[in-house]
């Protein structure tokens, strides 16, 4: 059966770096979109662009599109997106899929869920770059992307965009706390993802946030869209499919 889905990229990404996983999702018979969200579309003003602006392009992308029974895979930054998108148009969607993915509370920012050091790395980029923050390569390589040898890590790299710092700033607002609402919810955890640490974990630290729901486990880094695209598209049909 032929299934639809959306995926929303992560920070620093554009949809572009989502296709080839999308690609290989596809050739299973289904429907993929890779929108790019607001804030890393090219020209867009970083200073400025926050959380409520990508949840918002998420929305009116679904809804230009007359998208439904949308499987809404988010990765990491994008669990923001996809929480808040399913707090809005929540009967365009069949499932959540959160890939290594934050999973807000009402009222909480990316930063709260992040260790401190990271905010204080993010803190200091931002400052000096207009309100905008990039990872520095050492720590993509190997916190990221430490599954690839250093040619693939490069290359990946090369593909990233600055993003908005508010979007890590923003809080954002939910009518009810995602475990209540009652839409499917899966959870993919790539096994060798240490972009947060191991004890400090995406799960089940945030998955258990979305209450009952699938869990999905794969070999893998935070980057495994980079790395192991055709696996993590398995994965990804796994925790979307009814």
């Amino acid at each position: 059966m032929a299934d639809t889905y959306v995926i929303i990229h992560g920070a620093w990404h554009t949809g572009a770096e989502m296709e080839t996983v999308a690609g290989y999702i596809r050739t299973s018979g289904h429907t993929v979109h890779c929108p790019t969200l607001a804030g890393n579309r090219p020209g867009d003003d970083r200073s400025r662009t926050g959380l409520n602006d990508a949840i918002e392009s998420a929305v009116q992308y679904i809804a230009e599109n007359n998208l439904r029974d949308v499987r809404l895979v988010g990765h990491s930054y994008g669990g923001m997106v996809i929480s808040g998108v399913a707090d809005r148009a929540l009967d365009r969607l069949k499932r959540l899929v959160y890939v290594n993915a934050f999973v807000p509370l009402d009222g909480q920012c990316l930063n709260d869920m992040v260790p401190p050091h990271y905010v204080e790395l993010f803190d200091a980029v931002a400052a000096e770059n207009n309100n905008a923050v990039m990872l520095p390569f050492p720590i993509w390589r190997e916190a990221f992307i430490n599954d690839a040898d250093l040619a693939l890590a490069e290359s990946s790299f090369a593909k990233l965009n600055p993003h908005p710092y508010r979007m890590f700033t923003d809080p954002i607002s939910l009518k009810q706390p995602l475990a209540q609402l009652p839409i499917g919810k899966s959870y993919l955890n790539c096994q060798q993802d240490t972009a947060l640490p191991h004890g400090l974990p995406w799960h089940p630290r945030l998955s258990e946030r979305l209450g009952l729901f699938r869990l999905v486990e794969c070999p893998g880094s935070h980057e495994t869209w980079f790395s192991n695209p055709a696996r993590l598209a398995q994965a990804i049909i796994e925790a979307g499919r009814d």
